[in-house]
């Protein structure tokens, strides 16, 4: 696929490995924020978007879930990354010179181990790529990034030490966005991501929860969150198995809509093969 793909943060970051592994022929247009990288897929800039929705070491992506229904654009497909945490340094340093390792501060605890091995001072960075990037310029034998490999490649940085994060399963979800919805059956095994609210009546969402049951639909994520600064306006995300022309996932649908006052499919994209 060409075209180019929007991301939030600068080259190297998870996301342009993201990008990088599942559109390698499409260009990566950084962004300094996710809704810059939105903004680039609506006005024309970017043709589809890469964003990041939940992570199995920190849970979701707030952002994400109150961007994305507002944003007009399509879940087209999902994408697993394994995140792999580098120690990279200037060429010509060895471990035993660093003495500080940069990255951003979510990053920095996943490498405690490593770290207090080594007896590295770790120091936080607005991004794990600009944190590559710095110590490129810095030119300093002692200073470090906990960054991807890509970020090494970029920035000319050497890997001293390769897959350094303490949770050997640590993995980021992200789904790719396009602003036209793509409804082909591209696999047998399909995923579809809708919001919805729950009209104000008793047991509202424990009913709405029954079609799917009733039908054998499978609910592999149901996610709530406050909308509009309101403790009660609440908005549910979730992902169901399944296509809407399914017939199982028809009747499920028809039923959820009996039970809420807002309902907007987000996307319908082909499962990642890590789900089977």
């Amino acid at each position: 696929m060409t075209g180019r793909i929007a991301f939030q943060g600068e080259p190297g970051a998870y996301s342009h490995q993201a990008i990088h592994d599942a559109r390698p022929g499409m260009e990566a247009l950084p962004c300094a924020s996710f809704e810059d990288a939105i903004a680039a897929v609506q006005t024309g800039a970017a043709d589809q978007a890469m964003l990041p929705v939940e992570n199995t070491t920190y849970g979701r992506v707030a952002d994400i879930h109150r961007l994305l229904p507002a944003s007009d654009l399509h879940i087209v497909d999902e994408v697993f990354v394994r995140v792999h945490i580098n120690l990279l340094a200037v060429p010509g340093a060895e471990i035993s010179d660093i003495a500080e390792a940069h990255s951003h501060l979510v990053l920095l605890p996943q490498c405690a181990r490593f770290l207090r091995e080594h007896d590295i001072k770790g120091q936080v960075s607005p991004d794990n790529a600009r944190a590559a990037r710095d110590v490129a310029a810095w030119g300093d034998r002692t200073k470090a990034a906990l960054a991807s490999e890509l970020a090494a490649e970029i920035y000319g940085l050497n890997v001293l030490a390769r897959h350094i994060e303490d949770n050997d399963t640590n993995t980021t979800r992200f789904l790719i966005m396009d602003r036209k919805p793509d409804m082909t059956r591209r696999a047998g095994h399909m995923m579809t991501t809708f919001v919805f609210r729950v009209r104000n009546i008793p047991a509202a969402l424990y009913k709405a929860m029954g079609g799917f049951a009733t039908n054998g639909v499978n609910m592999t994520k149901l996610e709530s969150y406050m909308v509009d600064g309101s403790f009660t306006a609440t908005q549910f995300y979730a992902d169901i198995e399944g296509h809407p022309e399914d017939e199982n996932v028809k009747l499920a649908l028809e039923e959820l809509r009996y039970f809420t006052s807002f309902l907007k499919i987000l996307g319908t994209y082909p499962a990642a093969s890590v789900r089977d």
